[in-house]
């Protein structure tokens, strides 16, 4: 789970954690029968330090997946990654695109393109800025650390709330190789494998690919295509030049394609506007079967995303310090078309695009050797260009909608007395179209400096400056006739406002609630110049204590940094205290609405003690933290479209922990988990489903105060050199909210397990069976109300049992 050693370490249940560690800590004599036992162990490397350290030594709370552990678990992508690391939430959202990391339960980055995550996810040493960009089944990995709490001072921004930092193998000088097939329910076929060798004493390669498509196992009641299915390919390459014994480069180079129907769409609170989809013939899912996993869209939600970079890493060791050097280029692209008021009724469509090209460069210059005082500086550039819009279409269906919710013979009238043809108001085909383009420019410079205070007793200083600027620009298109009529001001057709007219004046309210989304205020104008400029300086103090060699203690004081996000979303509106500026400027458009136009820095701080302890048979790591975030940035979903607002200051109080124990040279526990205390201290005009709210002093939503992570494997081997495994995991979320002022059915609590098992040849073909959710746990990933569509809210729920068989043969 956490770390794999030859004898995998497991723990003891949770209660009783603490008390071991103390009973080890203590008992200096059994200390020591283990430290004369040590070598029996494999040192676990990380890179948590941006340097290559024993993972027990290192004074920063960090889980290690090893990819044995992946392997035997058939964890698939980072979305099956949380089934091993209760720190960490992945939640999928309305497209293939789109992925939210939460660490501790802090983490934002939805459907809107303009929220960077405030989880960093690194692959291989490259910054990946967007979920899209970290999607697809995962390459030939070394291990997965996931790095809790703000990581700005070395990993540059956008890490103010923890990292994800994936480490593949690079290629070997050794003829290897492996393929591997998989079949799977749902008609599941899997096929990926990689060979590597030498092409000459100081060069060599490796290739790796793989694909991996699956039927949906959501059904159309109305006759269209499967949805959640799988349809995805990628293809990686490298290249190893070592020269010399000190001079290394490593180039990759990887593509990836994903083509899906996403994502499954439950009704779980059908709100009144059900009874005039009815009446017109759509058909709404029964909400009382949320887990059904029916679709009743009117046609197939279709996510459409290209994947690439290449990059070349370069190492050079000198006689008392290194150098290193990461550059990189990226490209994603992504283009959806999703129903997005999930009936079969044609009301709402929506058609999007992103397009975003990202150029990284970092250098890092530090201190080798076993010294006293050792020493890290570097620089991180970012630059990246990022070109998103989406348009959303009204369909044959939606007049008929809103003549039957009761405006059919409202209607009419007000179109005569503005002089329009009949039937304008919500007419097939028209849209609201709005692009945007966001350029990006960000550098960091960092220090890390270690001191040994004694022979057992290390400081650690880093401090970190960070600049980031951003230039935006919005472009908008609306067709929709009604919502650009300004009911209480003089109309550019008639002489006299509607309000002059006796019959209709009593239905102007009626009328503004359904002007959804009138025309925008694009910018840059004369007063909204689209550009933010932002910069902190951060840093981090740690302590570290050798207890003795088994026994580690550590306590942090660190402080991250994100800057200013932008609402690249439709929603987009200037903020409300610009109102009378832009009065006086001459830039008000008709019936002009005020939001946010961007969220500011989000400033992070983190309070940690940590031990880290190692004997013959357990391993156990435990985490106590005190983590705020000050400006947090909050995208809500309110039905058209987000709403993006800084909290005043979240923050959460908590222990985490993982453990391993070996019970006997044939079984192993592991045993890992979180307790969080997660509150608003202050957050006030947080986004409401009907306007600005206080949250200050509430918990916030999707956060699970308890999770736990537990699983045995036995292993066995028989005489004739086969060995295999029998594996069961377990997965557990207490149960939380995931909607405001909302009835309590819209919660999530997870209770999930998950088995497999394996044998293995002594000449390298393995046959492997797995199942994810035995147990066929229900629960949702997120929830959110529909738009157009008061009262009524969806949720998506998590995948039904899956099952498979793979062969693999490995040379």
């Amino acid at each position: 789970m956490s770390q794999y050693l030859p004898k995998q370490f497991k723990t003891k249940p949770l209660a009783l954690i603490v008390a071991m560690s103390l009973g080890f800590m203590s008992n200096s004599a059994l200390a020591q029968e283990e430290a004369d036992a040590e070598e029996e162990f494999e040192t676990i490397v990380i890179t948590a330090s941006k340097r290559s350290t024993g993972l027990q030594e290192t004074p920063i709370a960090v889980t290690v997946t090893s990819a044995k552990d992946i392997l035997q678990t058939k964890v698939l992508d980072i979305g099956d990654l949380q089934s091993l690391v209760p720190t960490l939430r992945v939640t999928p959202l309305q497209r293939s695109t789109n992925t939210n990391f939460s660490i501790r339960g802090f983490g934002n980055g939805t459907n809107n393109t303009g929220i960077e995550p405030s989880v960093g996810v690194f692959i291989d040493g490259v910054y990946r800025s967007r979920a899209a960009a970290q999607i697809g089944d995962l390459p030939r990995l070394q291990q997965i650390e996931i790095l809790s709490g703000p990581q700005s001072t070395l990993f540059g921004k956008n890490a103010s709330a923890g990292v994800i930092n994936v480490r593949t193998q690079a290629p070997s000088f050794n003829l290897e190789g492996k393929v591997e097939a998989t079949l799977g329910n749902y008609n599941q076929q899997i096929l990926k494998g990689f060979v590597t060798n030498a092409i000459t004493d100081d060069l060599a390669f490796s290739l790796s690919g793989g694909m991996n498509t699956r039927d949906g196992y959501t059904k159309s009641v109305v006759g269209l295509g499967d949805i959640n299915d799988k349809d995805r390919w990628n293809l990686r390459g490298q290249f190893l030049y070592e020269p010399t014994e000190d001079v290394s480069f490593r180039f990759i180079a990887d593509y990836s394609e994903i083509d899906e129907h996403c994502c499954t769409v439950a009704d779980v609170i059908n709100g009144p506007t059900t009874a005039a989809v009815q009446a017109l013939g759509g058909v709404v899912l029964d909400a009382a079967e949320p887990f059904g996993f029916e679709s009743a869209l009117n046609i197939d939600p279709n996510n459409k995303i290209e994947d690439g970079g290449i990059s070349l890493q370069i190492d050079v060791d000198y006689d008392t310090f290194a150098f290193t050097s990461i550059t990189a280029m990226r490209n994603n692209k992504s283009d959806y078309l999703v129903d997005v008021d999930y009936t079969s009724l044609d009301i709402l469509t929506e058609e999007g695009h992103t397009d975003i090209d990202t150029f990284t460069q970092e250098f890092r210059l530090f201190s080798t050797g076993d010294n006293k005082f050792d020493w890290m500086v570097g620089g991180f550039y970012f630059n990246e260009t990022v070109d998103t819009g989406d348009t959303l279409f009204y369909g044959t269906g939606t007049r008929n909608f809103f003549n039957v919710l009761g405006f059919g013979a409202l209607f009419p009238g007000v179109e005569g007395i503005y002089g329009l043809p009949p039937n304008s108001f919500f007419a097939a085909d028209q849209y609201i179209n709005s692009e945007f383009m966001q350029d990006n420019e960000s550098y960091s410079l960092f220090v890390s400096l270690d001191y040994d205070l004694s022979d057992a007793l290390t400081a650690t200083l880093g401090v970190s400056y960070t600049n980031d600027e951003k230039e935006v620009t919005i472009e908008s298109d609306n067709t929709e006739i009604l919502s650009s009529i300004d009911f209480t001001s003089t109309p550019t057709v008639l002489a006299i406002p509607l309000s002059q007219f006796p019959p209709l004046a009593p239905f102007i309210p009626t009328l503004q609630s359904v002007q959804f989304l009138p025309p925008q205020l694009v910018f840059p104008n004369s007063l909204e110049s689209g550009k933010s400029s932002d910069s902190k300086t951060t840093w981090s103090l740690r302590l570290a204590y050798e207890v003795n060699k088994n026994v580690n203690i550590f306590a942090t004081a660190a402080t991250g940094f994100k800057g200013t996000s932008w609402n690249l979303s439709r929603d987009t509106r200037p903020f409300p205290g610009d109102q009378a500026a832009l009065a006086a400027a001459g830039l008000l458009r008709a019936n002009q609405s005020y939001g946010t136009r961007f969220a500011g820095p989000e400033e992070s701080e983190v309070y940690e003690l940590g031990i880290k302890t190692r004997f013959r048979n357990a391993a156990i790591n435990l985490t106590a933290f005190d983590q705020t975030i000050k400006g947090f940035q909050s995208s809500t979903f309110v039905g058209t479209g987000f709403v993006l607002a800084n909290a005043g200051q979240q923050s959460t109080k908590g222990v985490e922990f993982d453990s391993t124990f070996n019970v006997s040279d044939s079984v192993d526990i592991t045993i890992a988990g979180m307790l969080l205390d997660p509150i608003y201290d202050s957050f006030i005009g947080a986004s409401g489903l009907n306007g600005p709210i206080d949250l200050s002093g509430e918990k916030p939503l999707g956060i699970s105060e308890r999770t736990l992570n537990a699983g045995i494997t036995y292993n066995f081997e028989f005489d004739n050199g086969m060995f295999g495994y029998i594996r069961t995991d377990y997965q557990y979320e207490s149960e939380v909210g995931l909607v405001a002022n909302v009835p309590p059915e819209i919660t999530r609590a997870v209770s999930t397990i998950n088995a497999s098992a394996g044998l293995t040849m002594e000449n390298g073909l393995s046959f492997q069976i797995y199942v994810r959710n035995l147990n066929n746990d229900e629960y949702y990933l997120s929830a959110f109300p529909p738009p157009i569509q008061s009262g009524s809210f969806n949720a998506y729920p998590n995948q039904p049992r899956l099952f498979g068989a793979s062969v693999s043969f490995e040379f």
